[in-house]
C-alpha cells in the first residue's frame, strides 16, 4: 500500500482539505500505515499534478479542498483489483528468535513475555479504540472496522504464540 493510494481511497467517499484528510487518516488508517503531515501534503501536490486529484475548492490561509478525478478513480481500482500487494518478508521480531540461542534461556524467555505483553497493550489500545469510535454504516466505518478485528486478531495470536514460544525455551 502506499500513501498516494491511501489518499485516493479516502478522497473516493468525499472531496476534503488536507487538514480533513490528516484527521481522517489518524483515527483510522495511522494504525496500518502512519504518515507525517508533511509527507502527506507532499503526496497531495504530487497526486494533484498527476491529475489524479484536482483542487475544487480554496478557501482562507490557502485552504484548499481536494476531489477525486476520473484518472484518480481509474488508478485506486487498478490498485484494488490489479496490483498484488507485496508480501512484507522483514520482521524483526522473528529474526530475533531465530538467534534466542546466544542468550540465556532466562533472558530468551525474558523476550518472549515482553513480547507478549507488547502484544497485549497493542490489543488494549485497538479495544479501545474500537470502542471510542462511532461506527457508522459508511463505507469507511464498516472497513475500517474490518482492519481494526484484523488487529485484534492478530495481536491476540502473537500474544498466545510468545506464551507457547516462552515455554519452549529450555
Amino acid at each position: 500500500m502506499s500513501l498516494r493510494h491511501a489518499l485516493l481511497g479516502l478522497l473516493s467517499e468525499h472531496p476534503a482539505s488536507g487538514y480533513d484528510l490528516l484527521k481522517r487518516f489518524e483515527t483510522s488508517l495511522a494504525n496500518v500505515w502512519p504518515t507525517t503531515q508533511s509527507q502527506m501534503y507532499a503526496e497531495l501536490c504530487k497526486l494533484a499534478e498527476a491529475e489524479l486529484i484536482s483542487v475544487s475548492a480554496q478557501g482562507p490561509r490557502g485552504r484548499k479542498e481536494y476531489t477525486l478525478t476520473d484518472e484518480g478513480l481509474t488508478e485506486l481500482r487498478h490498485w484494488l483489483t490489479e496490483i498484488k500487494p507485496q508480501r512484507n518478508t522483514r520482521n524483526e521480531i522473528l529474526l530475533r528468535v531465530f538467534f534466542l540461542n546466544v542468550i540465556t534461556p532466562d533472558r530468551a524467555r525474558g523476550y518472549l513475555t515482553e513480547l507478549m505483553e507488547m502484544s497485549e497493550h497493542e490489543y488494549e489500545g485497538l479495544r479501545r479504540l474500537a470502542d471510542s469510535i462511532g461506527w457508522g454504516d459508511d463505507p469507511l466505518s464498516v472497513n475500517g472496522k474490518i482492519a481494526l478485528e484484523y488487529g485484534l486478531r492478530f495481536n491476540a495470536m502473537r500474544r498466545e504464540w510468545a506464551a507457547w514460544a516462552a515455554d519452549q525455551i529450555r
